[in-house]
């Protein structure tokens, strides 16, 4: 199948981090490395490292998107992990990061999937939000977590079906890491992204690795990938398959960066023609 200009293809970009000496690096890195996405992360900590969205005044919001659109990165916002939409002052920071978004020119909203008062609840809970990111122009991604199953997804896009909430307005979250410590497909992210249900659609990805044991956040290429990339080449596979077209995050902040550089290179000959080039934006 051929890309038009009008398809967006894939873009691979990095993330803010808590552990960064600056809020500004990450983004500053991403700039001058050429990286053609970026994910805004507020990760506040109780020990007071990191940020949120009530910290970034309407000068670096404009200073973030002014930069993002002269050289072309597409934007994501990637909610707390705490913030679920099942609890009001979930659903409150939820709101405040959707501003966000919207104020910098971001693309995506990710959120996590939470299930413990069940798949419906969450769904109803959604609801809105998905309306007004809607509103917004925005997508909202949602994330698996360690805790949620392929079944987990391909359930709630059943139901988001069912109520005709489109694709282009609600999508998943691929968080390979997080797939490769889900319990039923621990060490075997292929078989989590074989068990996802055709019709659930990948909108924007997550990627990182780990050896089983926790969520380490590993820069691809530098954990089990660095012996044996056998998985990410059938992860790209699969993407392929899938006709993935949209962000992929490498979600650390590793030292040294250059690291991420590295992955991307590696990511982006295997991905081949799908990856944007200069004529394709």
């Amino acid at each position: 199948m051929k890309t038009t200009a009008k398809e967006t293809r894939v873009r691979i970009g990095n993330q803010s981090a808590f552990s960064a000496a600056a809020l500004s690096d990450p983004f500053e890195y991403g700039i001058q490395n050429s990286f053609d996405a970026f994910e805004w992360f507020p990760d506040k900590r109780a020990s007071g490292a990191g940020w949120d969205a009530s910290e970034i005044g309407e000068e670096t919001r404009r200073h973030i998107r002014n930069a993002a659109r002269d050289r072309d990165i597409r934007l994501s916002v990637h909610a707390p992990w705490h913030a679920s939409p099942l609890q009001p002052e979930g659903y409150d920071t939820l709101l405040a990061d959707l501003g966000f978004a919207e104020e910098i020119g971001a693309g995506v909203l990710n959120i996590h999937l939470y299930t413990e008062l069940g798949i419906d609840a969450y769904v109803k809970a959604l609801l809105p939000l998905a309306e007004r990111c809607a509103q917004a122009g925005i997508r909202l991604s949602i994330e698996n977590t360690p805790l949620t199953s392929p079944q987990d997804f391909n359930e709630l896009f059943a139901r988001l079906r069912a109520l005709r909430v489109s694709k282009e307005t609600v999508g998943m979250c691929l968080d390979l890491g997080h797939a490769n410590l889900c319990g039923p497909t621990r060490n075997d992210y292929l078989k989590f992204m074989d068990l996802l249900d055709p019709q659930v659609p990948i909108i924007h990805i997550h990627l990182h690795e780990n050896y089983g044991d926790c969520d380490s956040h590993l820069t691809i290429f530098t954990g089990p990938a660095a012996k044996d990339a056998a998985g990410i080449q059938g992860f790209i596979r699969r993407i392929k398959q899938r006709g993935f077209s949209g962000s992929i995050i490498l979600e650390q902040w590793p030292q040294p960066p250059s690291l991420l550089n590295q992955a991307r290179e590696k990511l982006k000959a295997m991905l081949g023609d799908l990856v944007e080039s200069p004529a394709t934006k």
